[in-house]
């Protein structure tokens, strides 16, 4: 079996518990590095999921590895919906509330968790929203199995990941600022330079398109679309229970 692609090849513990660090580590200079990172398109794509979600017209709506919460918000905007975010990173959490209390926002709430065991009942939530998290379980069909327990029938996931491109030249210039640039960036902005190398080649790894596809419909997933975001460095994948 692969050996998993973790933050700190060193050291023994495992990627669950690496992924924990390494975002505690980071969290106070996450929001800035990732508009850096990004040139901002990640707000683009958000508010792609938000509609999507909103379209649904949910009442209880699972953001799962939640960070400092900017899809959280972003959805508690737009949809008349309880929120809950979940995430295993305290210091990200800690960051997300501060957003929270700082826009007068009372409905959403922002709960320490472990998406590959989520701490609520089977069929509790209407939409289970994923940006930028499912990478990080340290068991995707553990983790997917999760968020299919607890979307009610009928229920929505929208994930939002990272891609590779799959046409030239894009595929060849993603692959050099993935390789060359987004680790660069890392190492003379951030504190934590293995963070972002882990988040390079985490990204370039990932099963995306049809391959993710897969995995969904296996984890029992219906209706499975993706949809690639600009020039397929990104994903929008949406499925139904």
């Amino acid at each position: 079996m692969e050996e998993p692609i973790r933050p700190y090849k060193n050291e023994p513990l495992g990627k669950k518990a690496q992924v924990t660090t390494m975002f505690n580590t980071i969290s106070k200079e996450y929001d800035g590095l990732n508009r850096v990172i990004s040139f901002g398109i990640d707000v683009k794509w958000r508010k792609k999921v938000v509609q999507i979600v909103a379209d649904s017209k949910p009442e209880t709506v699972l953001d799962i590895a939640t960070g400092t919460g900017d899809l959280a918000i972003a959805l508690a905007k737009t949809c008349a919906a309880k929120i809950t975010g979940l995430d295993i990173a305290e210091g990200m959490l800690e960051i997300g509330r501060k957003k929270l209390s700082e826009q007068s926002i009372d409905s959403v709430e922002m709960l320490v968790g472990d998406a590959e065991n989520i701490p609520f009942e089977e069929a509790t939530f209407e939409a289970v929203t994923v940006a930028f998290g499912v990478r990080n379980f340290e068991n995707l069909e553990k983790g997917l199995s999760e968020i299919y327990r607890v979307l009610k029938p009928g229920g929505v996931l929208v994930v939002l990941e990272t891609a590779v491109p799959r046409k030239t030249p894009f595929k060849q210039g993603y692959y050099l600022y993935n390789r060359f640039v987004l680790p660069t960036i890392g190492k003379l902005f951030s504190k934590d330079r293995s963070a972002y190398r882990y988040l390079s080649e985490s990204a370039a790894a990932f099963p995306h398109g049809k391959a993710f596809n897969n995995i969904l419909q296996k984890t029992g997933f219906d209706a499975v679309e993706d949809h690639p975001q600009t020039f397929g460095v990104a994903s929008i994948y949406l499925c139904k229970k």
